[in-house]
């Protein structure tokens, strides 16, 4: 399923995660999943939220570099080689993928993915087709 995440370039500096995710709770905005990637001064702050809309806009205000990007949300299966299923399914389709990340979700049935490629549409109708 495709969903929308919301990345954010912050400073890599005691509090600004934290002040990031006080903003949006604040604002009754729940946060689904939350991964950053950073170097040494700076880092992008990639979260799925329930509204990428309104946290868009209120991060803007804020002052901070962020935009709205499509990526796909997967089950991945609780069992052993789970994800190495969905990896391989993407290999011998030749899928490259931007970045990957994992997180435990609400549902029983195991872990959500979250892949960036910039083959959106036809990923996820191959998921769809060979994957759920």
């Amino acid at each position: 399923m495709i969903v929308k995440q919301l990345s954010i370039f912050i400073e890599n500096k005691a509090g600004s995660v934290g002040y990031i995710t006080n903003l949006l709770g604040s604002n009754n905005i729940n946060i689904r999943s939350l991964q950053i990637a950073d170097s040494t001064d700076f880092g992008i702050l990639r979260l799925i939220v329930d509204n990428g809309q309104k946290a868009l806009e209120l991060v803007k205000m804020e002052g901070y570099t962020a935009k709205l990007t499509d990526v796909i949300s997967v089950v991945v299966p609780d069992k052993p080689n789970g994800l190495n299923d969905l990896l391989k399914l993407l290999s011998d389709n030749n899928v490259e993928l931007d970045y990957l990340y994992v997180f435990i979700g609400k549902n029983n049935l195991g872990a959500e993915a979250i892949l960036k490629t910039s083959k959106i549409d036809e990923v996820e109708a191959l998921l769809l087709n060979n994957y759920y």
